[in-house]
């Protein structure tokens, strides 16, 4: 059966060659629109104690994954990124909230480096820029890295979230998808990112396990619901894909005197040692020494608290994905799960962190889609975010830009398996064929990538 199978693909490329190319018609409206929204800092079980109709409905309706597993600095900035390259940190090199210059000491935090494109404008680069390439319009509605230019490229609209920008009014978020739908049905995008900056918000002033982390839960939940009826109205429900995902989770910070909490302070003398910090900010820091002095630092953190793990640059675990980067500065630390690295004081501010080891539950987070290529109430295994690019590629009918991704992961989330991309391929090239010959193209496509794919 395969060796006839094979004949029959290769008499299919035969009639392929006796046709001329039939142009790539502008717009690219052979693939579907795809939607990604990113609901920052929503771990992957906090629809589990909360009423949440939608979210379940999209289960039925859907693809969910039991959890995706964000790359190893579960950061706001970082972990977008990874997404919408596919690559790890260490290959993208936004490797913290804080865009930071070591001989300047200048820091610059998390909304005001939006702009900033040399802090995001690497060499990886990001599926906006790819499919604009290849001939899509595409968006970013406040998504992280949006505003930067790329290569001197920059994303065909972005809007880009102010300092004092509100999180958690709803009938703003609702007004929003209205303008992007607006986007996809008026002005013929086919690709646009959406970014709300909660539960991240109320995770990190409340804390997790909070019920006003759950009454924020309920409130996007109301929103995917109006999401759901915008797509009917703007008549977009067999035309519009849509990935709902996060960047990383929360987990409660351990605080005094439930624990001993990390202050390096009592350990290392700072400003004797230490030229330059990322440090006080959730569960990962970046320290570089004066000079002559790493070794002194290392051993004097190595073994200082039993919920303190230190590293040399150049022993950081490959799992990370983080050495490789110049960025990575030459000592780094990484707390247990809620255990915040604080400098030289205790830092009460936040009751729910992140950026911890990826590896922890509390740290794991959301993955649902829904649309006319996804199947319906399909459990996904876990998989990590870096494997959501090739899946989007694939989607858009984009070829990718390099990665660290594999469709392995995401292709059997998906109706077609990969045959309707092959025939579109078929497709695009019998342009001039009789009605027999296209007849037999696409049937003959379609067997073969049934049988073989």
């Amino acid at each position: 059966m395969r060796t006839l199978l094979t004949l029959t693909f290769f008499v299919l490329l035969g009639h392929i060659a006796n046709c001329k190319a039939l142009p790539i018609r502008s717009g690219r409206n052979i693939f579907n629109k795809l939607l990604v929204i990113s609901f920052d800092g929503f771990r992957w079980d906090y629809d589990q104690d909360v009423d949440t109709p939608n979210l379940d409905k999209l289960v039925q309706e859907g693809v969910k994954a039991k959890y995706i597993t964000p790359p190893m600095i579960t950061m706001t900035s970082p972990s977008h990124f990874t997404t919408i390259t596919g690559r790890w940190i260490e290959d993208h090199g936004v490797v913290h909230n804080i865009m930071f210059n070591t001989t300047t000491k200048e820091k610059i935090f998390h909304k005001e480096t939006q702009n900033c494109s040399e802090w995001w404008d690497n060499g990886a680069m990001p599926l906006w820029i790819t499919a604009q390439n290849q001939g899509l319009k595409t968006a970013s509605f406040h998504y992280p890295g949006g505003g930067a230019n790329y290569s001197g490229q920059a994303v065909n609209r972005a809007l880009v979230e102010s300092h004092t920008h509100p999180d958690s009014n709803e009938t703003e978020w609702r007004e929003n998808i209205d303008i992007v739908m607006g986007w996809f049905s008026q002005e013929n995008f086919d690709f646009v990112t959406l970014y709300y900056g909660e539960p991240d918000k109320v995770g990190h002033r409340k804390g997790p396990e909070t019920e006003d982390r759950k009454a924020v839960i309920m409130q996007i939940d109301r929103t995917i619901g109006y999401l759901i009826e915008a797509i009917r109205r703007h008549d977009l429900t067999h035309r519009l894909n849509v990935i709902i995902t996060s960047d990383h989770g929360m987990t409660t910070v351990k605080k005094n005197p439930e624990v001993n909490e990390i202050k390096l302070s009592n350990y290392i003398n700072l400003f004797k040692l230490v030229d330059f910090e990322l440090l006080d900010y959730g569960g990962f820091g970046m320290i570089t020494p004066k000079q002559g002095k790493e070794e002194e630092i290392y051993r004097s953190l190595l073994n200082a608290h039993p919920n303190l793990t230190v590293y040399r640059k150049q022993d950081i675990p490959e799992s990370f994905h983080l050495a490789k980067n110049s960025r990575i500065q030459p000592i780094v630390v990484v707390g247990d799960l809620g255990f915040n690295i604080n400098s030289r004081i205790l830092i009460y501010v936040n009751r729910g962190d992140h950026g911890f080891h990826n590896g922890e539950m509390d740290m794991k987070t959301i993955f649902r889609a829904f649309g006319p290529d996804f199947k319906k109430n399909y459990l996904a295994e876990p998989f990590d975010s870096v494997n959501i690019y090739p899946l989007m590629c694939k989607l858009l009918g984009v070829t990718p830009a390099p990665n660290n991704g594999s469709l392995s992961f995401t292709q059997d989330m998906l109706t077609f398996h990969g045959w309707v991309s092959l025939m579109v391929v078929f497709y695009l090239a019998g342009g001039n064929a009789s009605r027999s010959q296209m007849s037999f193209i696409l049937v003959a496509a379609m067997v073969f990538c049934m049988f073989i794919m």
